[in-house]
């Protein structure tokens, strides 16, 4: 969102008291797009006292003594601590009537992750997953040119989501254990935003998948792991198109290496997160590639382009316009494409189908 709209939008938000439950990178991610919003930023709790001081120094906010008392001071509460403790706070806003922006994954099972999405649906709060790959721009130039008949009929699909931030056995983070993180660690991390951009630019799902993965160390530290540190998929799309989808956060050198590309009966798209400027476009006789301009933008897409092309956008901008979507609809607008706890609870029914796969061997059902 460009200062000037920031500017135009924050009258209309400067009532809304917005607060943050955790204290870490995400925390401050979410906090700057609160700002750029125009919300109140009110406060902070994580974990403990001496967290929640630290936290609410770096944001400049008050730090709260509970979680229940930081929910009942707020219009809306932003939940951005360890996987473990998502369902269990986010219920206890919506429970209080407040909505909620919960980070991904929305639980540490389809089941957990199900039961909020059913307690959202019947609440009257907004509730929604940063799935923030969705907003940008040419992202949703690539699902115009799939709803638009551009693409043809769907042949097959590919997805990559790479890292390297746990590729030494010296590399160790809370997410290995399935205590806090959950039985599934790069996947559920990563590999839900894969299959949520998929399915989202595809306009279909994926109606069946058989998965492998991989731990690269069975020791990191001190710390025997049960988590999965990769894992390669091949799915099949509701329409029948096939594919392959690898997820990994130990390829040597791919900081967040995130691609899709979609391959039609009359032309094929790839999206590459780290040039988010662009969006290829293949065709037998020519491919070529199309750059943010406004004038070749679908509308939806040239409503997320906030700047002029040649003013690189990336993903703080895309962050600070899922967080602006989510407020718009709580003013009762009609935003596209905004994530929901529903689309959250289908990337958890993905991931724990990727754990049964690895386990049995077999291909498994998606369908919810």
């Amino acid at each position: 969102m460009s200062e000037l709209q920031s500017q135009q939008t924050a009258p209309s938000m400067q009532d809304l008291k917005v607060g943050v439950i955790g204290g870490g990178f995400m925390a401050r991610t979410h906090a700057q797009a609160i700002r750029r919003a125009g919300a109140q930023l009110v406060g902070v709790r994580s974990n403990g006292d001496g967290s929640t001081a630290r936290a609410a120094s770096a944001l400049g906010v008050t730090g709260f003594n509970s979680v229940e008392a930081l929910i009942e001071a707020c219009d809306v509460i932003h939940v951005t601590t360890p996987n473990a403790q998502h369902a269990q706070q986010a219920a206890a806003a919506l429970n209080a009537g407040r909505s909620v922006i919960c980070e991904k994954p929305l639980g540490t099972s389809a089941g957990e992750a199900s039961e909020l999405a059913r307690l959202a649906a019947q609440s009257p709060a907004v509730a929604t997953v940063p799935f923030v790959y969705r907003f940008h721009p040419m992202v949703r130039q690539a699902r115009a040119h799939v709803r638009e008949g551009k693409l043809g009929r769907l042949l097959t699909v590919r997805g990559e989501y790479l890292q390297d931030w746990m590729h030494a056995v010296s590399d160790n983070n809370w997410r290995v254990d399935p205590e806090k993180g959950g039985a599934s660690r790069a996947f559920a991390d990563i590999g839900s935003h894969l299959v949520d951009l998929l399915e989202f630019v595809a306009g279909q799902r994926i109606a069946s998948l058989n998965a492998s993965t991989g731990i690269a160390y069975p020791q990191r530290s001190d710390v025997q792991v049960s988590t999965e540190d990769a894992a390669a998929l091949i799915v099949r799309m509701e329409s029948g198109a096939i594919g392959t989808l690898l997820v990994s956060q130990v390829n040597a050198g791919r900081k967040n290496a995130l691609t899709i590309e979609l391959s039609g009966a009359q032309s094929a798209i790839e999206f590459q997160q780290e040039k988010p400027e662009e969006l290829w476009i293949g065709k037998p006789e020519a491919s070529s590639v199309l750059s943010r301009q406004a004038s070749d933008l679908s509308p939806d897409a040239a409503r997320l382009s906030v700047v002029p092309a040649g003013h690189p956008m990336g993903y703080l901008d895309a962050f600070a316009a899922f967080v602006a979507d989510s407020y718009a609809t709580l003013r009762g607008e009609a935003r596209e494409g905004l994530p929901t706890f529903a689309d959250g609870a289908r990337a958890c029914r993905i991931t724990d189908a990727v754990l049964e796969s690895a386990r049995t061997g077999r291909w498994i059902d998606t369908n919810d």
